[in-house]
């Protein structure tokens, strides 16, 4: 035999002798549907006395809006719906009109699906012209740049001015209030 004819016979054993892939199927857990739901995680995290958790939301027109600093937090949901827990808080709200409120609070909801932060707890509050704010909680909302506070709600301003209320809403400055 040539060195043509035994290549080939080889080629063809060794063809004969390699046993067919078996198909693929497919199974109900591993394949996808439309239906299914986004994946929902779970993430934790742990700052420290000199760098803190920092989250810091800016609008489109790179405007800030707000800064949050917080000891630690716990974030849950799929990507649009998620809710994340802040401990030991502290924001800084920035207003349209260039002012600033400084706020604290043991707890802090940051809801990306209610465009909102919540804080909890007990708020101490200050703005940049002096004015204190104090309640039980405080939601910002992100898309109307308003709060809202709720219980035990006290305000003073440096020029003599004190309210209490159960609920009030204002802008970020704590210049354009409502009180009940």
């Amino acid at each position: 035999m040539t060195r043509r004819p035994l290549a080939l016979l080889a080629l063809l054993v060794l063809a004969a002798c390699n046993p067919k892939a078996p198909a693929p199927t497919a199974t109900p857990s591993s394949a996808a549907s439309p239906s299914a739901s986004p994946l929902a995680l779970t993430i934790t995290g742990k700052g420290t006395a000199k760098q803190p958790v920092r989250i810091v939301q800016t609008r489109r027109d790179n405007r800030r809006q707000y800064e949050l600093l917080a000891s630690s937090y716990q974030s849950t949901g799929a990507v649009g719906t998620t809710r994340a827990r802040f401990e030991d808080v502290r924001v800084r709200f920035y207003g349209t009109d260039g002012s600033m409120l400084q706020a604290s609070a043991p707890q802090a909801i940051v809801d990306q699906k209610a465009n909102t932060i919540e804080l909890r707890g007990g708020v101490h509050a200050k703005n940049s012209q002096g004015a204190t704010l104090a309640c039980d909680d405080l939601i910002y909302d992100r898309g109307t740049e308003m709060l809202h506070g709720t219980g035990h709600v006290a305000i003073t301003d440096p020029g003599g001015f004190s309210g209490t209320g159960n609920r009030f809403d204002s802008n970020v400055s704590l210049t354009t209030m409502r009180m009940q």
